[in-house]
């Protein structure tokens, strides 16, 4: 059955935009990430208390001068983008309003997060902030640097899927974004850690790395675009998964064992939302969601996928989910390291593994009135199908 544990929480966010049920990649992909679970929620005997601190955060304003210097950092290997499409309204813009600007490019994608850190100590000492010029996965990398240096970061989205501006409200449209980079407001948003690495939209273990390295190996094969994505996913649906043993303990309570295909942590409420979950109210405001599941044959996992697809997962039974402040995760067998992803980058990772809310704000530069998905109105076609679900770390 369904379980599911409620904690309040201060604040509450602004209501999240209908979903488009047409496309079944997200939902594939949450199936993936949420993996299974063999046991009931691990947080629902018990009641913790709000999360003040960490709510009044992410309320915080700071404000960027007008003539703070923008240095935009570029992942030039990824994704089939055109980089011009950037860099004409860039300069157009900034040159008209007289703004001080920076490009660094970042060659191959493993120089990505080296750039980044040096881009990030030129706009400290500069006074100016960090630009991601990208999708996701470039987000959380440059993220990760501005972070570090408590620089303000800014975006111009460049994914196939988009989540953490269009949770933002950011617009997908360069010009746009490049736009809202001369006039924005800037807030503190939530940040998830795993371990000692950030990540904005989502992490997970088990079945979902698998699932993303397919959707690589496709794209490298077919290019990157949603119906790549959704095919990788059905593809690594229809495969068997083994069982994982895990010892979870959330937020100080007593340890229980679950046994899964995969454990998925979000973020990203509008990614949330869009599975059909009601921890997507409290996503951002101190606390993070988990979701698990018992599903492992193949025909199991695609009826979650199309739960997924119209947002109706929650609905699921044999399905977990919980809202948490801090999750320590040891899988069985004293394995000392765990391949996990996040948001869309897969790694291997240190036991045990600990999800947490990072102490430290992330200053991002976004629309002062904010409406989740905004975006999708902002003329891109790339805002089409709002319900990329959990897959969409791109």
């Amino acid at each position: 059955m369904t379980t599911t544990a409620a904690w309040p929480v201060a604040g509450e966010r602004a209501a999240m935009p209908a979903r488009d049920a047409s496309d079944l990649s997200g939902a594939a992909g949450a199936v993936g990430a949420a993996g299974a679970a063999g046991a009931s929620d691990p947080t629902a005997s018990s009641q913790a208390g709000g999360t003040p601190d960490a709510a009044a955060a992410v309320t915080a304003t700071r404000r960027l001068s007008p003539q703070a210097p923008l240095h935009f950092v570029f992942n030039s290997a990824a994704g089939s983008q055109d980089d011009e499409a950037v860099l004409q309204p860039l300069q157009q813009l900034l040159g008209d309003a007289g703004r001080a600007y920076q490009l660094h490019r970042a060659p191959e994608s493993a120089a990505l997060a080296k750039t980044a850190q040096a881009a990030a100590l030129q706009a400290r000492d500069s006074g100016g902030a960090l630009i991601a010029v990208g999708g996701d996965g470039t987000i959380n990398t440059v993220a990760g640097a501005a972070l570090a240096h408590g620089v303000t970061l800014g975006l111009v989205p460049r994914g196939t899927f988009n989540y953490v501006a269009r949770a933002h409200g950011i617009a997908l449209e360069p010009a746009l974004a490049l736009q809202l980079l001369l006039q924005g407001h800037v807030q503190a948003v939530q940040v998830g850690r795993l371990n000692d690495q950030p990540f904005l939209v989502n992490a997970s273990l088990g079945l979902y790395p698998e699932l993303l390295q397919d959707r690589e190996a496709f794209k490298a094969r077919f290019g990157r675009t949603r119906l790549v994505a959704m095919g990788a996913a059905l593809s690594t649906l229809l495969k068997v998964h083994p069982r994982l043993r895990l010892q979870i303990q959330a937020d100080g309570q007593a340890a229980r064992e679950l046994r899964v295909s995969s454990l998925f942590v979000g973020n990203n409420a509008l990614q949330i939302h869009d599975l059909g979950l009601p921890e997507a109210d409290a996503v951002g405001q101190g606390v993070l969601a988990a979701l698990a599941l018992r599903a492992f044959r193949p025909g199991e996992l695609l009826w979650l996928a199309l739960r997924g697809a119209i947002g109706r997962l929650g609905e699921a039974e044999d399905l977990s989910h919980f809202r948490f402040r801090q999750l320590q995760v040891q899988p069985a067998f004293a394995r000392r390291h765990v391949k996990v992803a996040m948001d869309g980058e897969v790694t291997r990772m240190a036991t045990p593994l600990r999800f947490a809310i990072d102490e430290r704000p992330l200053w991002l530069v976004r629309p002062a009135a904010v409406q989740a998905d905004a975006a999708g109105s902002a003329g891109s076609t790339d805002a089409a199908g709002s319900s990329t679900g959990a897959a969409a770390a791109a």
